[in-house]
């Protein structure tokens, strides 16, 4: 079967599923393989529960008319969003970067759902699976596509430039994450940089930040779209982040629910690109002052008399500090709590220490280092304690025996610190 062939298919069906506890009637079932399952052997129960079609790739498993064998699923999964994507023929914004590109797409898909009908990546499944998911997700009323993507080695945003063929991109910052995989901060530029170098070469349009040097230098031979710059196509002004981020856009002064001026990127560029695509400036005020970050994304609990921060869904070197520094200005007793980085490689000592060293000098009442690398840590100074494991930590601390303080709770998703909540 032609992949042009298993669109008409395609387009018979509801959605696309590859997880039959996920699985909706009439949906078409990808059957993918991992390292410790293998989807082919769950076609049987995907058609069984409501599924129209099951796409496998082991002959075993092609036991009706309605399960399709094709040479390797996620390589056809790949394709067939490619073709769709070309097939619905819409602009696609694409982004990446270290920090921050989460939180971005979100409020560039709200700003543009004011006036378009957007369809966007859902949470982070920004990879070489939630790519093509994304595009397969759009239909002939989606009138603009925004497609987050992530990476943790070389080639890999190519890749998915290749698949999602974007006509608009933007990268976040480039920064201290995933360096075991991209092998230091120069292969992080590097590969993010992977697409710049796809839109450059199809002359597609670049958002760039002003204030970042990296990404005017690597962007200076092209005609990019400018903001954050008093040279720059749009001008945004920073005016304060005492607690939230509010800046200045035109007439409008935008009073976000995001904490943090590292944060004032991330809404320069939802500005920026609503303004690119003549969303009115009142409708991107709205937009940005009715955005509630959540999923553990800068979250704001009050819990008792406390009130928690909750920045835990990841971690980077680069992360960390910005919001370590951020939570210094924060008024009153202060708390953070915080986790090991995950996927730092032979930095990981060094990088864990410069924020065990940094959490020492900044004005912060007490600090908890919890998990391996943050263990091993040399320690200078009586506010700071360790903690080998979670269970070490949750045995000795109870956020309700605090009282009138503000913590910071921040680490790589695999730490799952929110848990302190559940006490």
């Amino acid at each position: 079967m032609t992949i042009a062939e298993l669109h008409t298919v395609f387009l018979e069906c509801n959605s696309v599923c590859t997880d039959t506890r996920k699985l909706n009637k009439n949906d078409i079932f990808f059957a993918l393989k991992g390292d410790t399952f293998n989807g082919n052997t769950y076609a049987e129960q995907a058609l069984n529960t409501g599924a129209k079609y099951a796409i496998i790739d082991e002959p075993e498993y092609n036991i009706s008319s309605n399960t399709i064998l094709v040479n390797n699923v996620l390589e056809t999964l790949q394709n067939l969003a490619s073709y769709h994507r070309n097939y619905l023929n819409l602009p696609i914004i694409a982004l990446t970067g270290s920090n921050g590109k989460t939180t971005t797409k979100e409020l560039i898909n709200t700003v543009l759902a004011k006036k378009y009908n957007t369809t966007a990546t859902i949470g982070n499944l920004n990879n070489h699976i939630g790519v093509p998911l994304t595009l397969l997700s759009m239909t002939k009323s989606t009138e603009i596509g925004i497609v987050e993507m992530g990476a943790n080695h070389l080639k890999e945003i190519e890749f998915l430039c290749k698949i999602a063929q974007p006509d608009f991109g933007y990268i976040t910052n480039f920064g201290k994450a995933h360096l075991e995989g991209f092998g230091g901060v120069e292969g992080v530029i590097k590969g993010k940089s992977e697409m710049y170098d796809y839109l450059i070469k199809n002359n597609k349009t670049i958002f760039v930040n002003g204030n970042d040097a990296i990404q005017l230098e690597k962007t200076q031979n092209t005609n990019p779209s400018i903001f954050n710059s008093k040279a720059g196509d749009i001008s945004i002004k920073f005016i304060s982040a005492q607690p939230f981020v509010s800046c200045q856009y035109q007439s409008q002064k935008i009073e976000s629910h995001l904490i943090g001026e590292y944060n004032f990127n991330n809404i320069s560029a939802a500005i920026a690109i609503g303004h690119y695509f003549k969303v009115k400036a009142t409708d991107i005020k709205a937009a940005i002052e009715n955005y509630i970050p959540s999923n553990n994304r800068s979250q704001i609990l009050n819990i008792g008399t406390n009130k928690v921060i909750l920045d835990a869904y990841n971690a980077n070197p680069t992360s960390m500090q910005a919001a370590l520094q951020n939570f210094e200005n924060q008024g009153g007793n202060k708390i953070a709590i915080l986790g090991d980085m995950f996927e730092l490689g032979a930095a990981a000592k060094e990088e864990h220490q410069i924020i065990h060293d940094l959490c020492n000098n900044l004005n912060i009442n007490k600090v908890y280092l919890v998990g391996e690398n943050f263990y091993k840590t040399k320690i200078n100074d009586d506010k700071i304690k360790r903690y080998k494991t979670f269970s070490d930590f949750q045995a000795n601390f109870n956020i309700h025996e605090i009282n009138n303080t503000t913590l910071l709770i921040k680490g790589s998703r695999g730490m799952a610190l929110e848990r302190i909540l559940d006490n």
